[in-house]
């Protein structure tokens, strides 16, 4: 009796319960729906629209030929060296090679119909960002080594075998993510990312080894390079000249006094490399470089600082004539009569075992060839650069 009475008690309550949920449920469908009638009756703003920007883009390609390209242009050729960083004909030839190779430089019509930007123009964007450092809403083929030249350069200046000098430069990150900035961070307190390269007299750039963490020092940085590949691997030309009377068959780098004793690095004196000079002349083209970085993106970043070799090495290429330190003759006077010689007929594709790689590891960081051939330089800059020498 007593369980009957108790079920029919829960029947009654759960009954009412559904009565009121769905009568809850129902009040609420028609508050929405007349809600939504009440919407529909009110008058709707207007919806609002993309802002149109009219850059005016074909006065500004015409205002650009008359002061820059023109028969009778605004700016002499001295103001555009200034501006563009390059002399005109260079920056011509920029142009026509990204129109022809690149997508995105011929110019295009929009959805319109209308004409985009000119090829002048996108290119003149894309300089100005990397020589003023303005920020951006937007191969290696230049990269080469010419050995020869190189060494009679060295010859010339008294360190017969020199193919250069090599050192590192920060590039500071701002934007560096956080979960990397203690890897990218250096005692500055600013996260950077590091350039190792190697210039020549005439600040032309021919290694470069972009993106380790700020971290690392110039040695560290060493082990991860490539800068030793061909040798090691066997497919660097070879080379040979003579100090103080002695051979030598393996070129060597002026470095500052961080980088180890080995028979391919001299420490020489503590006055500015040519790779210093290099480095400075770089971030005064083009101030991109010279500026912390405002890129989240290291691939990018990477990009921007090879663009930018590339350009300065055109550039040294182009005006290497107007201001070398040596004369013509003095080139084919080294040639003919200077110890330094190189074999260009070598194998590229020599089959390098274990055993040739780490004996040629071991030939790099030689110790006492290191020490022989800094005393052996000695003795000949003194005998060639000595004021008792007639």
């Amino acid at each position: 009796m007593a369980s009957s009475s108790h079920d029919e008690f829960s029947q009654v309550l759960n009954e009412e319960f559904d009565n009121l949920f769905q009568e809850e449920f129902d009040n609420q469908i028609q508050e929405e729906f007349d809600y939504s009638l009440e919407e529909d009756q009110r008058p709707r703003k207007p919806r609002k629209k993309r802002v149109h920007i009219e850059r005016y883009r074909e006065e500004g390609h015409i205002r650009l030929w008359n002061d820059y390209f023109g028969d009778n242009a605004t700016f002499p050729p001295n103001l555009f060296r200034r501006r563009f960083r390059m002399n005109k004909h260079l920056f011509l030839r920029i142009v026509d090679r990204l129109t022809n190779e690149i997508l995105f430089f011929p110019q295009r019509r929009d959805a319109t119909g209308r004409l985009g930007f000119s090829p002048l123009q996108k290119c003149t964007a894309a300089i100005r960002m990397l020589a003023y450092g303005y920020a951006a809403d937007a191969v290696d083929e230049y990269l080469r080594i010419d050995l020869q030249r190189l060494l009679i350069i060295g010859e010339i200046r008294g360190f017969p075998g020199m193919m250069g000098s090599i050192d590192c430069m920060h590039w500071e990150w701002t934007n560096c993510p956080t979960a990397w900035k203690g890897q990218y961070t250096r005692a500055s307190g600013k996260p950077t990312i590091v350039l190792e390269a190697v210039a020549s007299q005439d600040l032309w750039i021919w290694h470069a080894f972009f993106g380790p963490p700020g971290t690392l020092n110039d040695i560290n940085i060493l082990d991860r390079s490539p800068v030793f590949d061909d040798i090691i691997q066997g497919r660097a030309p070879k080379c040979k000249y003579v100090v103080n009377g002695t051979q030598y068959s393996l070129g060597y780098y002026l470095t500052d006094g961080i980088y180890p004793k080995w028979a391919t690095f001299i420490q020489s004196i503590p006055l500015p490399q040519d790779v210093e000079r290099a480095f400075g002349v770089l971030q005064a083209r083009f101030a991109i470089v010279k500026n912390p970085a405002l890129i989240w993106d290291k691939e990018r970043i990477g990009n921007i600082m090879r663009a930018c070799i590339i350009l300065h090495n055109m550039i040294v290429e182009d005006e290497r004539d107007m201001y070398t330190q040596f004369d013509v003759t003095e080139f084919q006077q080294v040639e003919t009569e200077g110890s330094t010689r190189v074999d260009f007929s070598y194998e590229t594709d020599m089959p390098s075992n274990v055993v040739d790689m780490m004996t040629a590891r071991t030939r790099l960081r030689d110790r006492n060839m290191h020490e022989q051939l800094k005393n052996d330089l000695v003795e000949h800059l003194w005998n060639k650069f000595s004021p008792n020498q007639v």
